[in-house]
């Protein structure tokens, strides 16, 4: 926590940045200032991953149709695609994403969310994007991509809500 100390006549706080992991991580809180605490829902988004299935999708944050998703990655997800663009915070481990641009898109014109593909699809590889903790990559719309990982690491997605995002409110958030 901060510690004040003086320079100068002026008091200046210092505080350490903790890290969290899969492995190693503080459960943490709120402080309401203020306001009533019903208003309020936390979470922490390892204890999440650590309770998940691999490549589940577990909302951890809403706003109208946009979500943070929790997503624990292990081995190698199915294929996906969404109308969108997405975003991907890897929080912990390092994930390897392939793209794709695919000759046929499976997608429905008015699609929210990703959707889990089938099979392989065709098309033109475009590339891979390796995160480490703390890096984020752009998944553009129309575009498959497929996470993987050595490991196990965490993901941060932020989307629009779709058919595969899961709410567990009741099981992941402590309330006042």
């Amino acid at each position: 926590m901060g510690n004040k100390a003086v320079s100068g006549g002026v008091q200046k706080s210092h505080y350490t940045t903790k890290f969290g992991s899969l492995n190693s991580w503080d459960k943490g809180g709120v402080d309401i200032i203020n306001d009533d605490p019903r208003h309020y829902a936390f979470s922490n988004v390892y204890e999440v991953a650590n309770m998940s299935k691999p490549w589940e999708k577990v909302a951890v944050g809403k706003n109208l149709e946009y979500v943070l998703e929790v997503i624990r990655a292990e081995g190698v997800s199915q294929w996906r695609i969404a109308a969108h663009d997405e975003f991907a915070l890897s929080l912990d481990g390092e994930i390897l994403i392939e793209l794709l641009a695919i000759e046929s898109s499976p997608l429905a014109e008015n699609a929210r969310g990703s959707i889990a593909l089938d099979a392989d699809p065709k098309g033109t590889k475009m590339g891979t994007i390796t995160l480490q903790k703390g890096h984020q990559a752009l998944l553009p719309a129309g575009r498959a991509y497929r996470f993987s990982t050595a490991g196990t690491g965490v993901i941060l997605m932020q989307t629009i809500e779709g058919p595969d995002t899961l709410y567990r409110w009741s099981e992941i958030c402590q309330s006042f």
